[in-house]
C-alpha cells in the first residue's frame, strides 16, 4: 500500500502481474477489480443521496471502501505471500523451459548451418522467428438466453502472439461492462467467458493475435435464443412483449435511430431508423413492427408504415394528441430481434379563442346497445387555462361530414350516453371540451360503432364517483442535459385512474407548461425538451372520467444537467515526441464527463509483446498530455489513459496503436496536437490547435491546415501560406456537411508531420446559439462583452479569450458570470483593447461565439459611457427661433425627455429673463419643449441667448447668437409679419398673382382675394396702364383671373392688380419677364407639343414646305427643325416660320440633297415633342414634279398682260366734250391692246382715236361725244402668257340735263384671260400627307373660313382646274397662276377674249 493518502476518485490499482502464466494471481486480482468496482458502485450511490454534501467539500479523504480492516490486510497478506511462492516456482520452470529451449535453438542453427554449406543453398529450413497460428480455432456456439458461453482458442507463435478480442469488429472492453465480459490466458489458452448472455449478444466473435512477424485472426459465431413466451422489459414497463418469435434469415444492425420527438396537434411526423440488412434484398426486406405503448400498430389512414431502402419509417400524416406515447421498432433479425424506443410529445394546435382549453382525447364507445351508446373519454390538460366547464359530443354517421351535437348543455364528466340512434346503422363520435373562454377543438374521431345489441360489448369500468386524490410527493432526479427523471407517489384515492398529467415551471416564473398532453399511466415519467442549465419545479395531476385531482405539492428545485456518472474513456492517444528513452503522448477528452468535471487521467503503458500494463503515474495529471520516462529505445508500447471525475474514475481507453521508441532526429516540426473547434455555424467555423512538443531543427514558423469531408481521404489546403498563429477561421462550408481537419507545422526545414485527423464537425449551429453582444451598462456606463448561453451545465465555465488567447487573470477585464450569462467588462478602455474577443463554454456541446471589437465601435461605446456616466439632457433640437404671425418672436429647444421636476433658465445678453410683460415662458413635459415669445422684436432684441436645464442629475445648455446679418434677417421677417398682420385686417390677396395656361392656350393671370365684400373694387394694370376685361372682376367669388390670348413677347411687362375698399388697400404686382415669360412659353409649349399633328407636306411655287398644326404657336417657343438629325437654320434655301396656328418650315429650290428625314422638335423644359416626315422615294419624286408646275404657273401669271391702272369703272360726261380713257398697260413681252365697244372692237377714226405709246400706255380719245358714245367699254391686254379685260361704263348726258346716277353692285375687278396651261402631273400618291379633321384639328368654338382653313394639300391641288380660285391659306401663299376674278363667277366671252360682267358703282377718281 501506498503510504501517500490518495483521494477515491484518483486512486490506481497496482498490477503485480508479471508472466501469462499467472493464473491464480491473475484471478485474485479479477476478484480484486470486481470488489473495487462494486465497492465503487456503492460509493456513487451514497454519493449520489448526499449530493449536496459530497460536492461542497473540495478535498477527498480516503473513502470507506479503500480502507481495509484487520481482517482483510490478513487475508491480503496471506493470499500476497501465497501468490509470491507460486510465482517462484513458475519463474523458476520458465527460466529452465528457456535454458532448454535455447539449447535446442542452438543446435538446430548449427545444423542448418551445416547443411546450407553442404547443399549450397541459402534458404532456411527452420524459421526461428514465427507468425501467430491458431493450433486451437473458435468455435460456434448456440446458448439460451441468461446462460453463459465460453470461447477459447489456442495460438503460436515467436515472438509470443498478443491475442485481443472483438464482437462484431468492435474491441471486447470488459470494463465498459463490469461482470459481463472475462478474459483469460492460462497456459496459452486463451478465453472469453460471457457471462448472461442476452439476445443482443448474438454476433460474430473473432480473436486476432498479433506479433512483429504478422497477424492471425479465428472467428465464431454466437447465437443467442429465447424460450417462447419469454420477453424483455425496460424500466418503465413500456416495452412491448413479444409472445412469438417471427423467424427471420436477414441480419440486421440498427444506425441511426429516432430520438425523442414532438409534434403539434394537427401536423405531420414521421419516424425513421437507418439499418444494414445482410443480404439486402429488394424484394425480401426485413420484418418489421410498430408499437405505441405497448400496443401494435396496424397500417390505416392514421399511420403509414414503410420498410425498404435501408430505413424503417413510421409515418403520422394526421397528429392528435391520441398519437403521444412511447413508440418502438422491433425488427426481426436471423436469430432475435433487434429494438428501439423513444417518446413522442404531441402538444395543443393553437385555441380557436384566446384561453379556449385543449381537444379531450381517445374517444371510444361501451356499452354498444341498439338505440344507444355510452361514450367515454380522456380530459385535456389545464394548466394556464381556464377550468373546464364540461364538454359537447358530437356524432356523425359513417360516410357522412356532417356532425350533430348530442347534448344540449355541457356533461361535466368524461363519459356520455348518446341516445337516439338507429339500429344497425354505424357512427362516429368526437367530443370538445368548454370553458369560460370558449370551445376547444374537436378530439379525434372516434373508430366505428354499429349500433346492434352485443351482449358482449365492452363495459365501461369503475363505479366510484369523483375525482381522484392529488398525487404523493413528486421527486425530480438528474437525467440528461435536456431531460429530468419525475417520479410521485400514486394518490391514496385511486377511483379508476386514467394516467397523470405533469407540468412543469421554470423557478422564478410563474406561468406552468404542459410536460405531457395525454394521460400517463405510470407514476414516473421523463420530462424531455428543457433547457441545459435552467432550473425547473414540477407537479402531477391524476385524471379519471370524472376530471382532474387537485395539484400535487410542488417538487424541489432541479438543475436540467446529466446525471453524475463517471466519464467516458478517453480516445486519440498519439506520440507528439520521442527521444529514445521517454516519449510524449496527448489524448482527447472523454466525449462524456458523467455530469462532472473530468480533473483527473491517469496513464498505463505495457509492452506491445507483453499483456502486463504498469501505471505511469500515481499522482493524477491534469493535462491531457504526459512524458512517459523509463523506456527501452526500440520497443513498441501501448498506452491507455482513464479520466476521473466526482464519481470516480472511468473506464480506460482502448489501447492504443504500438508506439516505437525511437529518437526523433528530423529536422521538421512534429505534429500539432488537441484539434479543437470553436464557433460552429452553418458556413463557418473556427479550429484551433496546440503547438508540436517536437519542433526540429529550427523554430515553428507557421501551419498549415488542411480539410477534407468527411469519408473522404481528398485533403484540400485551406491557406495558401503558413499562418502564423493557432488557429483558423474557415469559412464557405454547406451547412449540414461534415468535415474533419489536419493541422501541419512549418520551419525553415520544410512541413512536418501532419497531426491526428480532427474528430468529424457538423457545419451547422446549435439551436439557439447566441453571438457576443456589445454593449453599455445603462446604469454604471461600463462597456462590456456578453454572451447568453443556449445551454449550460453546473460544471460549465466561460472561458475569454482575446485573439484566441486565455485572458486569465487581466487587470484591464473583469469577467463575472449569472445563470446562462456571463459578462467582461473594460476596466480602462482605450485602443489596446481593440481586437477579437471570444468566449467558450466548458462541459457543452460546444457553446461558443466571438466578436470584433473595432476601433469604430469602441469610439461609439465610450460616447455614450461618457453621456451615462456625466449625463446631460439628450437635446432633439437645440435653441432655435421662429417669427410668428403678429411679429411675435418665438425661442424654443426640444428635450428628447423632460420629468415633471425639471426647472430652466432663460439669458439674455448674461441678464436672466422672466415670464412678463413682453415675454412668455413654458414648457411641455410630453412634448420636450421649452420656449419663450417675444412680443415686441425691435433692435434692442439683438444678442445672445441661452437655455440652461436641470433635470434631476442631468444638465443640458444651448445657445443661439442672433446678431448682425442674422438678426437683421429676423427682424425684417418679424417687421413684415406685422405688417402682413395688419393687411390682412382689410381686404387683401390671399394668393398673389399667378399664371395659368388654358387648353386652348390662353394665359390667365389669377389671384385670390379675401376679406372682401360688395363694395370692395378690383383693377388690372399692365405698365401703369389700367386693363378693362371683358368680363368685370366679381372679388366675391374669391378669385379674379386676366386672361391673355396669343401669348408672345410683346405681352411682356409688370402687371398689376389692385384691390381697396373703405377698410384698406392691397397690391399684386406681377413680372411678365426673364425666368417668369420662359415658363409660360414652356407651358405654352407642353400644351401645344401635346396636341401638334403629323407633319404634312405642301408644294409652292417657291419649293416644298412641311408644316405642323397645332393648339397655338409663337416663334418664342423652343422649336428646332431638323433634317437627318442636323439642326436645320433659317436661311435663303430652309426658310422656318409659322402662324397662330402652325409651324412650317419651307424648302427653297429643293434638290435631290434636300431628300431625307425631317423632324420637327418642341421643347416645353421638361419634354420634347416630336413629329417627323420622311421626304424621300416618291413622296419626294411627286412634290418635286407638282413644285415645279406651280413654278411655271407662277411665272405665267407674273409676266402674262394686264392693265395695271388708270381707267375708272364708270364715266359720266355731257355731250359735246372729249373723252379720253387712258391706262397703263405692262407684259413680257410686251402685251397687245384692243378697245371695244358693247363688244365689238374699236376702230381708230377722226371721232375715236386709239393710241398705244411705248409699250406701256394705251388711249382711247373720244372728240366731241355724243349720246351714240354712251355704252360699255373695254379693254384686251394680252401676250402669250395671258391677258386680261378691263370694262367702263361710259354715260353721255345732255347739257341741262341731271347727271344719271351710277349703277352699282358690280365689282370693278378685271377679269383675266385664261391661257392654255401645261397638263398637270397625276395625283401624288395617298401616303403623301394630307390636312384632314384629324390632322389639323380647328379649335373649339370657331367655324373654319376661307381665312382660317389650310390650304389645300398638293392632292387637292392637282385635281382642281387652273382656273378654279384657290382659297386663302393661313400663311403666306404664292399667287396662283391666274388672278382670282373679282365676280364668283367669270363669263367667257369667246375663246379670244372673253368679256366678263361688270358691275356698276358710283363715280370715283381713277384707282391709283
Amino acid at each position: 500500500m501506498a503510504s501517500k493518502v490518495i483521494p477515491w476518485y484518483k486512486k490506481k490499482r497496482v498490477s503485480h502481474v508479471q508472466s501469462d502464466y499467472a493464473y491464480h494471481h491473475t484471478k485474485h486480482v479479477v476478484k480484486q477489480q470486481q470488489t473495487e468496482r462494486k465497492s465503487s458502485s456503492k460509493s456513487a450511490i451514497q454519493v449520489q443521496a448526499q449530493a449536496t454534501a459530497a460536492m461542497a467539500e473540495p478535498a477527498y479523504t480516503v473513502p470507506v471502501f479503500r480502507q481495509r480492516s484487520s481482517e482483510e490486510t490478513e487475508e491480503y497478506q496471506r493470499v500476497t505471500t501465497n501468490v509470491g511462492k507460486g510465482l517462484a516456482v513458475i519463474q523458476e520452470e520458465l527460466h529452465r523451459m528457456r535454458m532448454a529451449t535455447k539449447a535446442q535453438v542452438e543446435s538446430l542453427e548449427l545444423q542448418r548451418e551445416v547443411r546450407g554449406m553442404m547443399s549450397k543453398r541459402g534458404d532456411m529450413l527452420d524459421e526461428i522467428p514465427k507468425m501467430p497460428d491458431f493450433l486451437v480455432a473458435l468455435r460456434p456456439h448456440t446458448v439460451w438466453e441468461k446462460t453463459p458461453v465460453k470461447l477459447f482458442c489456442t495460438v503460436q507463435g515467436n515472438p509470443r502472439p498478443i491475442v485481443k478480442w472483438y464482437k462484431g469488429g468492435a474491441p471486447v472492453d470488459p470494463l465498459s461492462a463490469p461482470g459481463k465480459y472475462k478474459i483469460e490466458n492460462k497456459y496459452g489458452v486463451h478465453s472469453l467467458i460471457i457471462s448472461r448472455c442476452v439476445v443482443s449478444d448474438t454476433a460474430e466473435y473473432s480473436a486476432v493475435a498479433t506479433n512483429p512477424h504478422g497477424t492471425a485472426t479465428s472467428k465464431a459465431a454466437v447465437t443467442v435464443k429465447r424460450a417462447s413466451g419469454a420477453g424483455e422489459s425496460c424500466h418503465l414497463g413500456l416495452v412491448p412483449h413479444l409472445t412469438v418469435i417471427h423467424p427471420s434469415k436477414l441480419e440486421v444492425s440498427l444506425l441511426d435511430r429516432f430520438s425523442v420527438s414532438f409534434g403539434v396537434e394537427g401536423g405531420s411526423i414521421s419516424l425513421v431508423c437507418t439499418m444494414v440488412v445482410v443480404p439486402d434484398l429488394p424484394n425480401l426486406p426485413p420484418l418489421a413492427q410498430w408499437y405505441r405503448d405497448d400496443k401494435l400498430l396496424k397500417p390505416s389512414n392514421l399511420v403509414e408504415m414503410a420498410v425498404g431502402g435501408s430505413a424503417a419509417r413510421l409515418t403520422l400524416p394526421h397528429l392528435a394528441k391520441d398519437d403521444e406515447g412511447l413508440y418502438t421498432l422491433r425488427i426481426f433479425t436471423k436469430d432475435g430481434t433487434a429494438e428501439h424506443s423513444a417518446y413522442l410529445f404531441v402538444s395543443d394546435a393553437p385555441p380557436s379563442a384566446a384561453g379556449a382549453p385543449g381537444a379531450p382525447m381517445s374517444v371510444k364507445a361501451y356499452d354498444i346497445n341498439a338505440d344507444y351508446v355510452l361514450v367515454a373519454w380522456k380530459p385535456p390538460n389545464t394548466v394556464n387555462e381556464a377550468p373546464l366547464t364540461g364538454y359537447f359530443v358530437d356524432r356523425c354517421e359513417a360516410g357522412s361530414d356532417s356532425w350533430v351535437q348530442s347534448n344540449d348543455a355541457p356533461v361535466k364528466v368524461c363519459k356520455y350516453p348518446v341516445h337516439g340512434l338507429s339500429t344497425g346503422r354505424s357512427y362516429h363520435f368526437r367530443v370538445r371540451a368548454v370553458n369560460s373562454a370558449g370551445i376547444s377543438r374537436p378530439s379525434r374521431k372516434s373508430d366505428k360503432v354499429t349500433a346492434l345489441d352485443a351482449a358482449e360489448s365492452e363495459r365501461l369500468q369503475g363505479t366510484d364517483e369523483g375525482v381522484p386524490s392529488a398525487p404523493g410527493q413528486v421527486v425530480a432526479t438528474r437525467n440528461s442535459k435536456s431531460s429530468v427523471f419525475v417520479q410521485w407517489d400514486p394518490p391514496k384515492q385511486v377511483k379508476n385512474l386514467m394516467g397523470y398529467y405533469i407540468d412543469g415551471r421554470v423557478v422564478g416564473s410563474k406561468e406552468w407548461f404542459p410536460c405531457n398532453h395525454k394521460p400517463f399511466k405510470h407514476n414516473r415519467f421523463v420530462v424531455h425538451g428543457l433547457i441545459p442549465g435552467e432550473t425547473y419545479v414540477f407537479r402531477a395531476q391524476a385524471a379519471n372520467v370524472f376530471g382532474l385531482s387537485e395539484e400535487s405539492q410542488e417538487s424541489s428545485p432541479i438543475a436540467v444537467e446529466p446525471a453524475l456518472a463517471t466519464p467516458s474513456s478517453p480516445f486519440g492517444i498519439t506520440m507528439l515526441s520521442c527521444d529514445g528513452a521517454s516519449m510524449t503522448v496527448a489524448w482527447k477528452s472523454p466525449k462524456h464527463c458523467g455530469g462532472s468535471k473530468v480533473n483527473a487521467y491517469y496513464i498505463d503503458k505495457r509492452n506491445a509483446d507483453t499483456l502486463t500494463w504498469k501505471e505511469v503515474n500515481l499522482v493524477a495529471v491534469t493535462e491531457r498530455l504526459c512524458t512517459v520516462d523509463s523506456l527501452t529505445e526500440g520497443i513498441f508500447y501501448e498506452f491507455k489513459v482513464q479520466a476521473g471525475n466526482l464519481a470516480g474514475v472511468g473506464v480506460p481507453s482502448a489501447p492504443s496503436a504500438p508506439m516505437k521508441c525511437e529518437a526523433w532526429t528530423m529536422e521538421e516540426p512534429g505534429p500539432a496536437y488537441d484539434l479543437s473547434f470553436s464557433e460552429v455555424r452553418g458556413h463557418s467555423l473556427v479550429i484551433l490547435w496546440k503547438a508540436p512538443v517536437y519542433t526540429g531543427a529550427s523554430a515553428v514558423s507557421g501551419y498549415l491546415v488542411d480539410m477534407a469531408k468527411k469519408g473522404s481521404s481528398e485533403f484540400v489546403t485551406l491557406t495558401q501560406e503558413a499562418v502564423s498563429h493557432r488557429y483558423l477561421q474557415v469559412s464557405h462550408l454547406e451547412e449540414g456537411q461534415t468535415y474533419v481537419f489536419r493541422v501541419r507545422a512549418v520551419n525553415a526545414n520544410g512541413v512536418g508531420k501532419s497531426s491526428q485527423v480532427s474528430e468529424p464537425v457538423c457545419a451547422r449551429a446549435l439551436p439557439g446559439a447566441q453571438e457576443i453582444v456589445a454593449n453599455v451598462d445603462g446604469d454604471t456606463g461600463d462597456i462590456f462583452l456578453s454572451l447568453e448561453a443556449c445551454e449550460i451545465c453546473e460544471t460549465s465555465k466561460f472561458v475569454w479569450s482575446k485573439n484566441y488567447k486565455p485572458i486569465g487573470d487581466c487587470p484591464r477585464v473583469e469577467v463575472t458570470t449569472k445563470g446562462r450569462t456571463s459578462r467582461m467588462t473594460f476596466t480602462h478602455p482605450d485602443k489596446d483593447d481593440l481586437g477579437k474577443y471570444s468566449v467558450v463554454v466548458t462541459d457543452t456541446d460546444g457553446v461558443s461565439a466571438s466578436h470584433t471589437l473595432s476601433e469604430d465601435a469602441l469610439n461609439t461605446m465610450l460616447e455614450l459611457s461618457q453621456a451615462i456616466r456625466h449625463p446631460i439632457v439628450p437635446l432633439k433640437h437645440g435653441l432655435n427661433y421662429e417669427i410668428l404671425e403678429k411679429g411675435h418672436v418665438r425661442f424654443w429647444l426640444q428635450a428628447v425627455k423632460l420629468s415633471p421636476s425639471v426647472s430652466y433658465r432663460f439669458i439674455v445678453n448674461d441678464k436672466e429673463v422672466t415670464s412678463g410683460e413682453g415675454h412668455k415662458i413654458s414648457h411641455d413635459v410630453a412634448t420636450g419643449i421649452i420656449q419663450m415669445t417675444v412680443d415686441h422684436f425691435t433692435r434692442a432684441n439683438e444678442g445672445t441667448y441661452t437655455v440652461q436645464i436641470h433635470d434631476g442629475k442631468a444638465k443640458a445648455q444651448s445657445s443661439l447668437v442672433l446678431v448682425g446679418d442674422v438678426f437683421k434677417a429676423a427682424l425684417k421677417e418679424a417687421e413684415f409679419q406685422r405688417k402682413e398682420h395688419i393687411r390682412k385686417q382689410g381686404p387683401h390677396f390671399s394668393e398673389y398673382l399667378y399664371f395659368t395656361v388654358t387648353e386652348d392656350c390662353t394665359v390667365m393671370l389669377a389671384c385670390k382675394v379675401a376679406n372682401v365684400k360688395k363694395e370692395t373694387t378690383f383693377h388690372w394694370y399692365k405698365e401703369e396702364e389700367e386693363i378693362v376685361p371683358e368680363t368685370p372682376p366679381n372679388v366675391l367669388s374669391g378669385a379674379c383671373a386676366l386672361p391673355i390670348a396669343l401669348f408672345s413677347r410683346k405681352d411682356q411687362g409688370v402687371f398689376k392688380a389692385t384691390l381697396g375698399d373703405d377698410r384698406g388697400k392691397d397690391t399684386s404686382l406681377f413680372d411678365i419677364s426673364g425666368q417668369v415669360f420662359d415658363d409660360i412659353i414652356n407651358a405654352l409649349a407642353q400644351n401645344a407639343g401635346a396636341s401638334a399633328s403629323e407633319l404634312v407636306m405642301q408644294c409652292t411655287p417657291e419649293g416644298i414646305r412641311l408644316q405642323c398644326y397645332m393648339n397655338y404657336y409663337t416663334e418664342e417657343m423652343k422649336t428646332v427643325w431638323k433634317h437627318k438629325e442636323t439642326k436645320i437654320a433659317s436661311s435663303e434655301k430652309m426658310r422656318i416660320g409659322g402662324t397662330a396656328e402652325m409651324a412650317w418650315m419651307q424648302i427653297c429650290d429643293p434638290s435631290d440633297k434636300e431628300k431625307g428625314h425631317y423632324t420637327i422638335e418642341i421643347s416645353d423644359g421638361v419634354q420634347t415633342h416630336t413629329r417627323t416626315f420622311d421626304l424621300s422615294g416618291q413622296a419626294y419624286t411627286d412634290a418635286y414634279e407638282e413644285y415645279l408646275r406651280l413654278k411655271a404657273a407662277a411665272f405665267a401669271e407674273k409676266n402674262r398682260g394686264r392693265v395695271v391702272g388708270g381707267l375708272p369703272d364708270v364715266v359720266t360726261i355731257m355731250e359735246q366734250k372729249s373723252l379720253s380713257l387712258t391706262c397703263t398697260v405692262w407684259g413680257e413681252p410686251t402685251p397687245e391692246v384692243t378697245w371695244f365697244k358693247n363688244e365689238q372692237e374699236v376702230c381708230s377714226t377722226e371721232h375715236t382715236k386709239v393710241t398705244f405709246d411705248g409699250g406701256k400706255f394705251s388711249s382711247l380719245i373720244i372728240n366731241q361725244v355724243t349720246p351714240e358714245d354712251s355704252g360699255k367699254y373695254s379693254i384686251n391686254v394680252r401676250n402669250k402668257y395671258g391677258g386680261e379685260f378691263v370694262e367702263i361704263t361710259v354715260s353721255v348726258y345732255k347739257h341741262g340735263e341731271q347727271i344719271p346716277e351710277a349703277k352699282l353692285g358690280q365689282p370693278k375687278s378685271a377679269t383675266p384671260a385664261v391661257t392654255p396651261v401645261p397638263p398637270r402631273s397625276p395625283a401624288l400618291p395617298s401616303k403623301t400627307p394630307t390636312p384632314s379633321k384629324s390632322q389639323t384639328p380647328v379649335p373649339p368654338g370657331k367655324t373654319p373660313t376661307p381665312a382660317s382653313t389650310p390650304a389645300p394639300s398638293m392632292r387637292s391641288q392637282a385635281s382642281t382646274p387652273a382656273s378654279t380660285p384657290v382659297p386663302k391659306s393661313p400663311t403666306p401663299t404664292p399667287k396662283s397662276p391666274t388672278p382670282t376674278p373679282k365676280s364668283p363667277t367669270p363669263n367667257p366671252r369667246g375663246v379670244k377674249s372673253p368679256t366678263p360682267p361688270r358691275f356698276m358703282k358710283s363715280p370715283t377718281p381713277p384707282r391709283k
